[in-house]
């Protein structure tokens, strides 16, 4: 079976980044958990998972922290009616789930 996301890496938080933008930021914790996520996690993969355009996502591969992080339209614009999560935080329980390749 194949390892998710979140069993090879210390977290994935997502967050609020104002009302129009969420960001996923996944800690690697070593140089080889991160060069394993940065590529098993394509950015087409990541705009699938939530049903966007991968022109509008922005990835940041960042080795110095061994950090990658996404940032993403927001599905709908923070504090609407129709806006379901606040804060953005479950949304790393998606990116979390998914499997590495």
């Amino acid at each position: 079976m194949a390892d998710t996301l979140g069993d090879v890496v210390e977290k994935v938080r997502s967050k609020n980044a104002g009302p129009f933008w969420l960001t996923i930021d996944i800690f690697c914790g070593s140089a080889e958990a991160f060069e394993r996520v940065r590529q098993g996690v394509s950015t087409d993969r990541v705009a699938r998972l939530f049903q966007t355009e991968p022109d509008g996502l922005k990835r940041f591969d960042i080795p110095s922290l061994n950090v990658v992080k996404f940032s993403l339209p927001r599905p709908q614009v923070q504090g609407t009616r129709f806006d379901r999560d606040m804060h953005g935080a479950s949304y790393a329980a998606l990116v979390a789930e998914m499997t590495l390749n």
